[in-house]
């Protein structure tokens, strides 16, 4: 059922949950917002048409255990606010979830008790479908080579002790291990991060960790086990005590709330060996081939993203829409989806580039979501290589243009200055990212060049031929020493100014 009405000028839909699910048939690891807002959103809509067999079992491997708590205390309900703009939301009540786990460490030191319970519930014959947002550095792969990262410290703990994985491909090889041993069919894997090939990067990563176990096991999971590529899009804010607040004033006191756009899509590989809920119901395209739609929304939509997040912050700006709303900005953002993201990608005929990247403005522009940019900004050394530097080398090679890369260049050499984890004022602020000691280590040399040098240097994210590229290393090096002599803006200004 729903209702509207008008709270100081905001239009607010409610939208309260149906039916509860009988039984759960998805394990999702990564209890995050996103996870909240976008698959869950799509599993309570196929549950109220009747699916009541898809019920989620959702885990933290990392960190919040208060999330879990919270969710469990309040009977798994919470809500889920869609901003279409600053004056229109729609409150929707969400009960997709039926069990809560923490297998993590919380900030307290703390070790969650409740591995076992994740097992047998992954052993249990009705988990049907695995789902993972444990963001790219979860899957433990490189980010360049995407070979997995077996001196990692958690991954050697899960090669020590497979009984007690603490990683997310740790948990599937010991899951699946479990389950082959017990004659179930295995689940299907479907990763929902943000990375290239993820089903294909996720099966690398599960099947090279069972290998360091049992070389049949590694056989099996590789034969048997279905790893459809998926593309997930919505922007969802991490929550905070105003975004609470706001939703306070609405009416919606939930500690367990998320915020998101309005907008939503999903589109699926269709390879679910043990069945799935009818996606297609509720938008979700389900494809043979989700490659090109997933290429597309990594090199312009979250390639803008990372261009909007090293850049803003040192130019004074805070959230997604103020810097979107900097015309100084939108060229840059055109320039790079247009020009340089854009003639690396091959769509359907039935794809305009141009309209998805008029689209992608209207969506930053919008100022209901506060969606900050040192949120975005985090763990750059895994993205790059899929938001930037992939395309990059393939648009290197198709010209000869020496403005070919004008504002990837530009978003590298940011990167690099916004790594130093001070702004222009001498304001530090922290540097989330798994490479972060080694990036400080770079920052050390005295001389831009230097800096840019070293940064480049790091092979995990950078390709060598792309670095020699002239076109490429050179300018970015140039870049950086104009950010650090004439500031953010000034040094943008300049480098548009010569395109």
């Amino acid at each position: 059922m729903s209702a509207s009405d008008n709270h100081d000028a905001i239009e607010v839909v409610r939208i309260a949950s149906g039916h509860a699910p009988e039984r759960i048939g998805i394990v999702h690891l990564g209890l995050g917002a996103f996870h909240r807002a976008h698959q869950a959103q799509v599993i309570e809509q196929c549950i109220a048409r009747g699916e009541r067999d898809w019920g989620i079992c959702s885990v933290n491997i990392r960190g919040n255990r208060a999330l879990v708590e919270t969710l469990r205390d309040q009977g798994f309900r919470y809500h889920l606010a869609e901003y279409t703009d600053r004056t229109h939301v729609t409150l929707r009540e969400i009960r997709a979830i039926n069990e809560t786990l923490f297998t993590g460490t919380d900030p307290q030191g703390q070790q969650g008790e409740d591995l076992s319970a994740l097992l047998d519930r992954l052993s249990n014959v009705d988990t049907r479908i695995v789902t993972l947002t444990v963001t790219e550095k979860g899957y433990y792969l490189s980010p360049g080579e995407g070979t997995l990262l077996s001196n990692d410290p958690a991954i050697v703990a899960d090669i020590a002790h497979p009984e007690a994985p603490c990683t997310a491909p740790g948990i599937l090889v010991e899951a699946l291990a479990r389950r082959r041993q017990a004659g179930i069919a295995p689940f299907t894997v479907l990763c929902c991060d943000n990375m290239p090939d993820n089903g294909a990067r996720t099966r690398q990563a599960v099947v090279a960790l069972a290998e360091r176990r049992d070389a049949a096991l590694a056989e099996w999971i590789d034969t048997h086990v279905a790893f459809p590529s998926s593309m997930v899009d919505r922007i969802v804010p991490a929550m905070n005590d105003a975004a609470l607040e706001r939703l306070r004033s609405l009416g919606c006191d939930d500690p367990a709330a998320v915020v998101s756009e309005a907008f939503l899509q999903w589109v699926i590989e269709d390879h679910f060996p043990q069945g799935r809920p009818d996606w297609g119901q509720h938008g979700v395209e389900m494809v043979e081939d989700v490659g090109p739609f997933e290429t597309m929304k990594l090199r312009m939509l979250n390639g803008a993203h990372s261009l909007l997040a090293y850049t803003g912050p040192l130019m004074g700006l805070e959230t997604v829409a103020e810097a979107v709303g900097d015309p100084l900005m939108q060229k840059l953002l055109r320039r790079y989806m247009l020009e340089e993201a854009a003639p690396t990608l091959s769509m359907p005929e039935s794809v305009s580039l141009e309209d998805y990247a008029r689209a992608l403005m209207a969506r930053f522009g919008n100022d209901s979501l506060h969606h900050r940019l040192h949120q975005i900004a985090m763990d750059g050394s895994q993205k790059l290589p899929q938001r930037w530097l992939r395309g990059g080398e393939a648009r290197l090679a198709a010209t000869q243009d020496e403005q070919a890369l004008c504002a990837t260049v530009f978003g590298v050499a940011a990167w690099i200055r916004y790594t130093r984890g001070i702004d222009e004022q001498g304001r530090a602020y922290p540097i989330s990212d798994p490479m972060a000691d080694q990036l400080a280590q770079c920052h050390a040399h005295e001389k831009s060049v230097d800096r840019a040098a070293a940064v480049m240097g790091i092979e995990a994210i950078f390709s060598p031929s792309l670095v020699r590229a002239p076109r490429f290393g050179e300018q970015v090096q140039k870049a950086l020493s104009s950010i650090e002599q004439l500031g953010m803006r000034a040094a943008l200004e300049q480098h548009l100014a010569g395109v």
